[in-house]
């Protein structure tokens, strides 16, 4: 398998690229210090798999994925336990090595890789398609009960932790989710995930400024990979 590694952390990237040599059945293409750099190498080249940090200044490793139209397959490398839930709502993530890598941890990784299928056939308009005919009404579980929001009430939809809050012009409502899971039942038609924690219905949008926009009270951040999806969403581009 060609791979590339991306990582910040010189360190880091020494260790990967001399474990990769240990495994017979890698090769490793190139490595990179930042996301921006490797997805100009990704635009002109095809490669099976990815060593991926999550923590890379400006750039996160969520923020690189999403980029990505038909993202190859990839192993998270991490000093952070935390993210390993939301990792796996991507259907490219292979596996999860918590740094400082082990050779057998990571070998046990590529072999998982070796036998791994990515998820490509999901293009953006079956998606819409799929999202657009669905009602108009988002169900959730609170406390056992199912519960009926309105797409147009809803504001903003944020993760927190294990949990997600979605705010609606009327009230607020938490539930245990991922964001992933609550995004995939959204119309893309007024919603967009701008931010690895925030969704908004772009429809509320008051003012936009720098990498932010204004909901309601809510300043929302929004990332540098999704902002022109954004700009281009509101026909701005």
């Amino acid at each position: 398998m060609n791979c590339i590694i991306i990582d910040d952390e010189t360190l880091a990237r020494a260790i990967i690229r001399n474990h990769c040599a240990k495994a017979d059945n890698l090769v490793v293409l190139e490595e990179y210090s930042n996301a921006i750099a490797a997805i100009k190498y990704l635009n002109q080249h095809t490669v099976d798999l990815i060593f991926l940090d999550i923590h890379m200044p400006d750039f996160t490793g969520f923020d690189f994925i999403q980029t990505l139209k038909n993202p190859p397959k990839i192993i998270l490398t991490t000093s952070d336990r935390n993210f390993a839930i939301e990792a796996f709502e991507y259907d490219c993530i292979v596996d999860y090595l918590v740094k400082p890598v082990e050779l057998p941890r990571f070998l046990k990784a590529v072999q998982k890789a070796e036998q791994f299928k990515p998820v490509t056939e999901k293009t953006v308009e079956n998606v819409t398609k799929k999202n657009d005919s669905e009602g108009n009404d988002l169900y959730v579980n609170i406390d056992r009960r199912l519960i009926k929001i309105n797409f147009d009430s809803i504001l903003i939809i944020e993760a927190k932790g294990d949990y997600i809050l979605i705010k609606t012009e009327g009230k607020n409502y938490t539930v245990h989710s991922t964001l992933k899971k609550i995004e995939d039942k959204l119309p893309e038609s007024k919603f967009l995930k701008i931010h690895r924690s925030y969704v908004i219905n772009f429809h509320k949008i008051i003012d936009i400024e720098d990498n932010s926009v204004l909901i309601a009270k809510d300043v929302i951040p929004i990332s540098r990979s999704n902002r022109p999806i954004l700009m281009k969403r509101l026909n701005l581009l």
